[in-house]
């Protein structure tokens, strides 16, 4: 399984964060944003990944994670995305490094509390198709929202104004190599870009889509008030990282000395 991680656009609802580098770069707490997709997919067993930036900032990509082997890569591949096409469209520039493999996509401005591995290790045996991972949020008409009816995805509607469900699209994509065909018949939308909406509404066509609820806390950073909030949350789960190796130093402690 091959892992494709999205970070190119222009930030504009970062600005003037982002006047003069990609939002990909921008910290969140103590490392730059495009550590936790990185570090995301390589924590889920994904050794093979391609970036797929643009702007004018894609060399400092290359100046910042190199070839990945402070992530535990032996090798980091690299796409350049020209202009504002969408997600889907961006998606189509890894064709190339995809071949037949299943792939995991997650968008480089998704900060995700625990591990995704165990929605991996499922798509892999469903073996074929499309999954998603949603989670509930207080504003999913920000996102794309599915219509759900048991264990279905019924159909996902890009930002809408009355949301049907509760529940966002997460920003963590696993589609098989078909995807790509998907992309070539895509039309631009109202936005002028390729939706990732409509390939995912395609896989739920086909009734090959398949889903799973999100634990632990996600965000995304692609806003001022979501930029901050990823930033929190991350503080919050390194303090109770220090408090549990602390105690656990402790506890460690106090059996040698009683032994």
């Amino acid at each position: 399984m091959k892992g494709i991680i999205l970070a190119g656009g222009l930030g504009i609802r970062l600005r003037p964060l982002t006047k003069v580098t990609n939002k990909h770069l921008l910290p969140v707490f103590d490392k730059p944003m495009i550590f936790y997709p990185l570090e995301t997919l390589v924590d889920a067993g994904i050794a093979d990944i391609m970036v797929v930036t643009g702007g004018n900032s894609a060399g400092d990509f290359l100046r910042l994670l190199g070839n990945g082997r402070e992530f535990g890569l032996r090798h980091l591949h690299y796409a350049y995305q020209e202009g504002e096409g969408g997600i889907a469209e961006a998606l189509s520039l890894a064709q190339f490094f995809a071949d037949d493999d299943l792939l995991c996509v997650v968008l480089g401005d998704n900060i995700i509390e625990n591990s995704i591995r165990p929605y991996v290790e499922k798509f892999k045996k469903q073996g074929g198709g499309a999954k998603i991972l949603l989670k509930e949020v207080p504003d999913p008409q920000r996102f794309g929202v599915p219509v759900l009816e048991g264990d279905k995805v019924l159909k996902i509607y890009e930002k809408p104004r009355v949301a049907p469900s509760k529940y966002a699209v997460t920003g963590v994509y696993m589609f098989d190599h078909r995807v790509f065909d998907i992309i070539r018949t895509l039309e631009p939308s109202d936005r002028n870009e390729l939706e990732i909406t409509d390939v995912n509404n395609r896989y739920i066509e086909w009734g090959e889509m398949s889903y799973d609820i999100l634990e632990g806390w996600w965000t995304d950073a692609g806003t001022i008030e979501s930029l901050l909030r990823a930033s929190n949350l991350v503080a919050q789960r390194q303090k109770k990282k220090r408090q549990t190796a602390n105690q656990e130093h402790e506890q460690t402690a106090k059996e040698v000395a009683e032994s």
